[in-house]
């Protein structure tokens, strides 16, 4: 079963170009501008065991928004195509995550309606680092959009939730985490189901 897509979006501020293969080793390959996010996204494979290629690019002379938001469009859209039918599939899955003193948690549903609750109690103090002596600052109030994008474009139901926790690093870190393995456990096939659709409607 060959679970894979490629997606491209160009639009007036970004262009995006991802190739995802659901049935990966947790390979990420992305060019992304945006230091933090990258890290994201490496994770957010490395716990799905989702292999991610292509490239990320924005007018980050604007703000880091367009750039997130629409690398969500993106990957989300890959998830979309690479499901089809969602045929045979567990179609949800949820994950407990701990990350030093942050509790995270997600639950996805792959039912056709998107809708995200996002409860990640970030500060919305964007994180500071240094890229190659330059600045790297990460959006802390992008999280939200990115996920946004996401469902809009998987069609899934994704539920969010910070428990406990100080760092904003740790929150968003281990949400993508946690979101990994439950997406993970939700797109992965189910031997009994035999190939039919997870749902009583016979349809996604």
């Amino acid at each position: 079963m060959n679970r894979t897509a490629s997606i491209e979006r160009i639009t007036g501020e970004t262009q995006i170009s991802l190739t995802l293969n659901l049935d990966g080793t947790g390979k990420c390959t992305v060019e992304n501008p945006i230091g933090f996010f990258d890290h994201l996204l490496k994770s957010f494979c490395k716990h799905g065991l989702f292999d991610l290629s292509g490239r990320i690019a924005g007018d980050l002379n604007v703000d880091q928004h367009h750039t997130i938001e629409d690398t969500g469009i993106v990957l989300g859209s890959c998830f979309a195509a690479a499901l089809g039918d969602c045929a045979g599939i567990y179609r949800s899955g949820s994950f407990l995550y701990p990350m030093d003193e942050s509790l995270l948690r997600a639950a996805v549903d792959f039912g056709g309606r998107p809708y995200l609750v996002c409860n990640a109690d970030l500060s919305n103090i964007p994180l500071i680092s240094v890229q190659d002596g330059r600045n790297g600052t990460f959006q802390t109030d992008c999280f939200d959009d990115f996920w946004n994008g996401f469902v809009q474009n998987a069609k899934c139901n994704l539920h969010l939730d910070t428990l406990r926790g100080r760092s904003d690093h740790h929150k968003m870190e281990g949400l993508f985490k946690a979101a990994a393995r439950a997406i993970r456990a939700a797109v992965e096939v189910d031997p009994r189901r035999n190939g039919e659709v997870p749902s009583t409607k016979g349809v996604i």
